[in-house]
């Protein structure tokens, strides 16, 4: 009798053994999935990620100039005056440190912070940098001038084509620096080609967060050369960039911790301009280290939180407020342009493209220095404090106004709203936002943690109903699903109908669950119910997740340093917080760490920390993005089909090795 076969076989005959697992090494992982790593559009990514270096050498206070050229055979070219980067062996890689820049992901001069490392302040953590360029590029050819040498190397597709030369360097060579020319490889990117209007910004607003330091762009086609030399620093980029007169003088300061500081380290803080205009688009650009942040993120809610509560105690300790208005961050916000630079020791960012900062201190930071600073200037300057008064209370009452129309036109018909919701005061569509949350002991915690105004509570029980195969005129039956649908005030319907949303009674629809296994199943089952049954709120933006914390770190008192807390959403961010204690001075294991089992472990105030206030949450939006309806409705399918046990294991034994498990 033949024996049976070990391996299993897959539908299409592939065999599934040891085998076939493989492991990507090297720069791989960037080549398979650039995405991942950088924007695939075109490669002014990849090229500023060169470009950051140069800038926090000037940051650092090693470099006064930064040249670009653009070569008439695609490639790039940015060199500066900084120390220039070390090329000598690595005294534990045995291999050049110039070749491990390139060629290692996570490797860099920038994850020792303080005054022992080689960078106190820098773009971030991320560790994959120049190398990402380097992966991309069909050459990349690197100078390093230092210690009156100088270093040559050369790669092509990632890997090293001419290996580490280094030479005395001649008369009349630059003594230090280092210059980087890169041919971006066109079969990563959509087009080769820069575009010139992002790369002209962002010289330029690099010129203007380090005054003092030149920036130069030289393009071979048409031998024109611009340079950028900016001493007024941000007023003077904010003026020119605004399209009308600001009302009221622009308010600038800048602000940053010294070493008797008791909750942030030397040197970390802001610099900000703002203008308040009465009309035209308000313009916002924030920066963190330099690294331009065009998604925003928590510096920019600090920015938001500090201007808003000294607004607020102006216009309280004047008593201008009239009765029935109530004031919101937003109405403070809403004719507000302006540029903020800050300095975080160790930034987090969101994505490997770092276009959102996610450092939840950074809104005690920013927002600590700006309040003071404004309530000092606005009862120095009481007749622009009350001009500004003007301008946020006219935006609450037109808010207001708004609100109340919404709500005429759905006052008449509504169905009783379910018993568990616990609504919130405000109709603005704009500002609501309803909390999907899974059991009954969290939502406790939630209610009592919301801020009422604004957020709605709608407590889940168990496991929802798998509705991708359940006909529209029966989800009614579910009850939990009834109370969803009825809380929204929209009706089920499909993708190709026209639903009436004027009775949508939320902004945002904010699924709340665990940050286990389970709480990631309830996840999937309710976007199941909305992709399915409510498309039209998926497409128009309206389905939300949250992202509660896995860990709490508890730190003792270090120095003048009080004890503090702090939360991580996974074990990469826990790594990043142990690691500051460590910097910090910390001794091994003097701090406490808390798993979270679920939300109901967590009390009222550290629900609305990390997970309900919007300054300081992580609230992911729930896009199609690239993904057609009909590719997204195949996928779902082999996930969410009662008939497609055989579909769903081909999928996992495809994508399996790929998922972090957390049992």
């Amino acid at each position: 009798m033949p024996a049976m076969a070990s391996n299993t076989t897959s539908r299409t005959g592939g065999e599934y053994s040891e085998g076939s697992i493989r492991v990507l090494k090297g720069l791989e992982p960037v080549r398979q999935r650039p995405g991942m790593y950088t924007r695939t559009d075109n490669p002014l990514h990849v090229l500023q990620e060169v470009l950051d270096n140069s800038a926090d050498e000037a940051l650092a206070g090693h470099g006064k100039k930064i040249r670009v050229t653009l070569h008439a055979d695609h490639s790039v070219t940015l060199e500066d005056d900084g120390r220039g980067i070390p090329f000598g062996m690595h005294p534990e890689e045995n291999a050049p440190v110039m070749e491990l820049v390139f060629t290692r992901l996570h490797a860099g001069g920038k994850f020792d912070k303080g005054k022992g490392g080689a960078y106190s302040f820098s773009g971030g953590l991320h560790g994959v940098g120049v190398s990402v360029t380097n992966a991309l590029a069909k050459r990349l050819e690197v100078t390093s001038c230092r210690e009156g040498k100088v270093a040559h190397m050369a790669f092509a597709g990632g890997d090293v084509v001419e290996p580490l030369q280094v030479r005395e360097a001649g008369d009349g060579e630059r003594r230090t620096g280092t210059a980087v020319r890169v041919w971006p490889d066109g079969k990563y990117f959509e087009t080769t080609a820069i575009p010139m209007a992002e790369l002209l910004h962002l010289l330029r607003s690099k010129a203007v967060l380090m005054p003092g330091v030149t920036v130069t762009l030289t393009t071979e086609k048409t031998r024109e050369t611009q340079t950028w030399l900016y001493k007024g620093g941000l007023r003077d980029y904010l003026t020119q960039a605004l399209s009308t007169d600001p009302v009221i003088p622009l308010f600038e300061g800048e602000s940053f911790a010294d070493a008797a500081h008791e909750s942030f380290a030397e040197g970390e803080g802001a610099q900000w301009c703002v203008a308040f205009t009465e009309d035209g688009a308000p313009l916002r650009e924030s920066y963190v280290n330099l690294i331009p942040t065009s998604a925003g993120g928590t510096h920019d809610s600090g920015l938001r939180d500090g201007l808003f509560n000294a607004v607020k105690s102006f216009i309280e300790l004047h008593a201008l407020l009239p009765k029935g208005v109530k004031l919101l961050p937003e109405d403070v916000f809403a004719r507000a342009s302006y540029v903020l630079s800050a300095k975080v020791l160790d930034p987090q960012f969101q994505g490997q493209i770092k276009e959102r900062l996610n450092s939840r201190d950074a809104v005690r930071l920013v927002s600590g220095f700006v309040r003071p600073a404004l309530e000092l200037w606005l009862n120095q300057h009481v007749e622009y404090g009350k001009k500004l008064a003007e301008l946020a209370i006219k935006a609450a009452q037109v808010r207001q106004k708004a609100g109340q129309k919404v709500e005429k036109r759905k006052g008449s018909g509504v169905a009783v709203l379910p018993g568990k919701l616990t609504d919130c005061e405000s109709r603005d569509l704009s500002h609501n936002e309803v909390f999907l949350v899974e059991g009954d002991s969290a939502g406790g915690s939630a209610k009592m943690g919301r801020d009422k105004e604004s957020q709605a509570i709608l407590p889940l029980r168990g496991k929802v109903l798998n509705t991708w195969e359940v006909e529209r005129d029966r989800l009614f039956a579910n009850n939990e699903i009834h109370d969803i649908a009825v809380a929204i005030g929209v009706d089920p319907h499909g993708p190709h109908d026209s639903p009436d949303l004027s009775g949508l009674r939320y902004g945002k629809i904010c699924i709340l669950s665990d940050a286990d296994v389970d709480g990631s199943h309830i996840q999937v089952l309710l976007l199941t119910l909305f992709f399915r049954h409510f498309p039209k709120l998926v497409e128009n933006g309206h389905v939300f997740v949250a992202r509660p914390p896995l860990f709490r770190v508890d730190a003792p008192a270090r120095g003048k340093k009080p004890a503090s807390k702090a939360y991580a959403l996974d074990e990469g961010e826990l790594t990043a917080i142990l690691d500051k204690l460590r910097k910090e001075g910390v001794r091994e294991n003097a701090w406490s760490i808390s798993r979270f089992k679920g939300l109901g472990e967590m009390n009222a105030e550290q629900l609305w920390d990390t997970t309900l206030n919007p300054d300081t949450r992580r609230l992911l939006p729930v896009r199609l993005g690239a993904i057609d309806f009909g590719a997204t409705e195949s996928l779902i399918t082999k996930l969410m089909g009662k008939g497609e046990a055989a579909a769903r294991r081909e999928l996992m034994e495809l994508h399996g090795d790929s998922v972090e498990v957390d049992v």
